[in-house]
């Protein structure tokens, strides 16, 4: 009996007896995903490069737990709770030769010798300590603590603080009042006499005329006075911030400047609530939430420190080309455009950096408009705090696309920096002496991530090359030259470099297989090795389709990149359903798992159903450039609807879908995408699944919506254009809504918002399903499945009719 439980529970582990997923039901694909098997995440290096931890759940725990695996044996072992305490985290900054590391843990600074192994905890306060690096001769650390910049002499040595930020002029007198007092209560009381009424100050007089002995004792006072001042250590300068918060403060290399950022606090600014109804305790709970587009924004100034001179002073802002110039939407509103002119204010920036070149002779600093519309690469003379410009880009829409924070020195007088100059985000190199500029990568593609290598000669990036859909990684000699492929495996690829560039740790998926755990020699040609088998004999059981990645023509003259899913047998009605994937800028249309992989199910499932299936990278999506990037700036619903109505076209007049039984669906922006199809091209689109909407771009965030459609009191028309509210007297076809009552992204309040202006418009072909506990990306699987349920009941009850 035992023998015969033991193989049974081997066939169990081994999928001999697992469930086989013949035919596909929104209860089986909206279940819990660790029914298709829980992918490796996570993945990074030890700092000795001999090890790959990942984050990983091959037995269907509670939770992933800690693996890992060496290049030379790929056989994962779970890290237990015992030897995960021992590990130096994987953030932190190393010095020149790669052998000490500084990081941040609970608070306290360490320092780990990667020869021996050993960790040093170097500091042990209440206060929390963070931002730890090296000095310029390795000697020091430097953090934060507080506010301030400190410095810490190795090897038990001196503990020095650099800065003493003040919060208020106030609070700056009294330490200097206290001291005077402290260091002799005669001086002191002589200091608040002389400051007293006209009557004190006439009687000291009378007193110092009448008495020779006054005399003799206010002469002693001053030369007391005198000779403390000689022998008084000299004090570290108090800086007034006044109630701004502290930022951003770094020394030179050669301890010359300290540079930081005044933050100045939006005042008066108004946050949404989001009220949780379904609580432990039993009480409606209000959840303080975000501002909304256009609040009062923060606004930042920088500064230099020298400590030589004893002075402080401001980053100049005001010689920076094109500091003065008014957006060109602006001149859609004459009054607006008129007073602009008039008044000739600066710009809004807000300036990281400064970047220092190793030797210390040179400092770059990154300055963004706030307006979005422009970069500034630009060169800092820490003497004076003025700037000279190196590179401007400029976009009217807004200043985007991958890296555009990316920047260092390949040497002292390099500065490398990502743009989209050219149209597709690339490298480029300027030398910060003449100004001269290279650029290092050329050509349709974009360059997603950028990393410069050990000894500064080449750059290794990831780009979708060879096609819009397929990453691979390459490396670039820092002298130009055409890229080395490294990587070759069709699909998706995430690339974690090992320290000592030996190695590569590969996440790789492709359209049908989610992701797995690959290992490969840092050389072109070599063979990446599989070490991770995830999903269950469940999920591998069913045929499930790599839709063809097809492309059509838009109205404009532009290629579209689009899955196709194709049913083997189409309904007699010849439906046809259209996913739009959210967030906007973001790609879903590549040879890789999706981020939607419970959209992918359901789409196999549809085409199970008899229904074509067709989901593209509409104008405004990720991994096309900044054209295609911009063309929704200032008219979302413009070109981005558009291309889904020229899809619609397409499958009718290619695959032969019936042109009135269309539907689409898709959450949030593609939510967004739904109702604008549903309200403006009615014609087009007989029913929509709506899922967590936006429906008025004026009650969304800032820091998304105000670079494409900028702020709504300055950009009206584009929030009227663009906002689904304004249109909803178009509604002709069956519409479906669906939101979380506890989305802290977009808002219940937008949908409900909605479901007014329905109301009042006497429309009555509508429905809102409303989910109690879900926030913006669900959680619960059965409000997945209700979700589904809803969308497939609405499709097939519309348009198979």
């Amino acid at each position: 009996m035992k023998k015969s439980f033991t193989l049974l529970l081997l066939a169990a582990t081994t999928g001999a007896f697992a469930q086989k997923l013949e035919t596909l039901t929104v209860e089986k694909i909206m279940r819990d995903p660790k029914w298709i098997g829980v992918s490796p995440s996570n993945v990074h290096w030890g700092d000795d490069s001999k090890k790959i931890y990942f984050n990983w759940n091959p037995e269907n725990a509670d939770r992933d737990e800690l693996f890992s695996i060496t290049p030379s044996d790929i056989k994962a072992v779970k890290i237990s709770i015992d030897e995960q305490k021992t590990l130096v985290p994987e953030y932190g900054q190393w010095n020149k030769k790669h052998t000490l590391k500084v990081y941040e843990k609970n608070g306290d600074i360490y320092i780990f010798e990667l020869k021996t192994g050993n960790e040093q905890q170097l500091t042990s306060t209440t206060d929390r300590e963070s931002n730890p690096s090296f000095g310029s001769d390795e000697s020091k650390v430097l953090f934060i603590r507080g506010e301030n910049l400190y410095s810490l002499k190795l090897n038990g040595g001196q503990l020095i603080q650099l800065t003493n930020f003040v919060h208020s002029a106030a609070t700056a007198a009294v330490p200097q009042a206290a001291g005077r007092r402290g260091r002799q209560g005669a001086g002191g009381k002589g200091d608040q006499a002389a400051s007293g009424n006209d009557q004190e100050r006439w009687l000291k007089s009378e007193q110092l005329e009448l008495f020779d002995i006054i005399k003799v004792k206010d002469k002693d006072r001053k030369l007391d006075s005198i000779e403390r001042k000689e022998f008084e250590p000299k004090k570290l300068k108090e800086i007034a911030v006044d109630d701004k918060a502290v930022g951003g403060v770094t020394l030179s290399p050669d301890g010359h400047y300290i540079t930081y950022r005044l933050v100045k606090l939006p005042e008066g600014e108004k946050r949404t609530i989001v009220p949780d109804y379904v609580t432990a305790s039993g009480f409606t709970e209000d959840i303080p939430n975000r501002e909304k587009v256009g609040g009062p924004q923060a606004t930042s100034e920088s500064f230099i420190f020298d400590t030589q001179r004893d002075s402080v002073y401001k980053i100049v802002t005001s010689a920076i080309p094109g500091i003065k110039d008014i957006p060109e939407y602006i001149k859609d509103y004459p009054k607006e455009l008129e007073q602009r002119t008039k008044r000739s204010d600066d710009r809004k920036v807000s300036i990281r950096g400064p970047y220092w070149s190793e030797d210390g002779k040179n400092a770059v600093v990154i300055v963004t408009a706030q307006d979005n519309k422009d970069k500034w690469i630009m060169k800092l003379d820490p003497s004076t705090g003025n700037l000279s410009p190196l590179d401007r880009e400029h976009n009217d829409a807004w200043v985007g696309g991958p890296g555009r924070g990316n920047g260092g020195w390949t040497d002292n007088t390099h500065f490398y920096f990502e743009s989209e100059a050219s149209g597709y985000a690339h490298i480029y190199l300027v030398d910060v002496n003449d100004g001269s500029k290279k650029q290092l990568t050329s050509g349709k593609w974009e360059v997603q991530t950028l990393q410069l290598s050990n000894d500064k000669k080449a750059f290794y990036f990831t780009a979708n090359m060879e096609h819009p859909g397929i990453t691979n990684f390459y490396r670039v000699a820092v002298t130009s030259g055409e890229p080395v492929k490294i990587t070759s495996m069709k699909g998706m690829s995430e690339i974690s470099l090992s320290p000592d560039e030996k190695w590569l740790a590969i996440r790789y998926s492709y359209t049908n297989k989610p992701w797995e755990l690959y290992v490969q020699p840092n050389k072109p040609g070599a063979t990446a090795t599989q070490v991770t088998n995830s999903t269950t004999e469940e999920f591998k059981s069913y045929p499930w389709r790599a839709p063809e990645i097809i492309t059509f023509k838009n109205r404009y003259g532009s290629d579209v990149y689009a899955h196709l899913y194709l049913p083997k047998n189409p309904d007699p009605a010849k439906p046809a359903v259209v996913f739009v994937h959210g967030a906007g800028y973001l790609q879903n249309v590549e040879y890789g798992w999706s981020y939607y992989f419970r959209e992918y199910m359901f789409n196999n499932m549809l085409a199970d159903n008899g229904y074509t299936v067709l989901d593209m990278d509409y104008s405004g999506s990720a991994g096309y450039g900044r054209d295609w990037r911009t063309a929704i700036y200032r008219h979302m619903g413009g070109k981005d609807l558009t291309d889904q109505v020229d899809g619609v076209k397409m499958l009718v007049d290619k695959y032969g879908v019936n042109p009135k039984h269309v539907g689409l669906y898709g959450g949030s922006y593609g939510g967004f995408m739904t109702l604008m199809a549903m309200f403006t091209e009615p014609d087009v689109f007989a029913a929509g699944g709506a899922i967590r909407s936006v429906t008025d771009w004026a009650h969304y965030n800032h820091g998304y919506t105000d670079e494409i459609l900028n702020e709504p009191y300055n950009d009206e028309k584009a929030y009227r254009l663009s906002s689904p509210i304004y249109f909803a007297d178009g509604l002709k076809g069956n519409l479906l809504m669906l939101h979380g009552m506890v989305d802290q992204n977009v808002n219940y309040q937008d949908i409900v918002r909605l479901e007014q202006k329905l109301i009042e418009l006497h429309k009555d072909n509508w429905e809102l399903a409303s989910y109690p506990v879900e926030d913006h990306a669900f959680e619960q699987p059965s409000s997945w499945a209700d979700e589904y349920k809803r969308i497939f009941k609405l499709f097939e009850t519309t348009l198979k009719k």
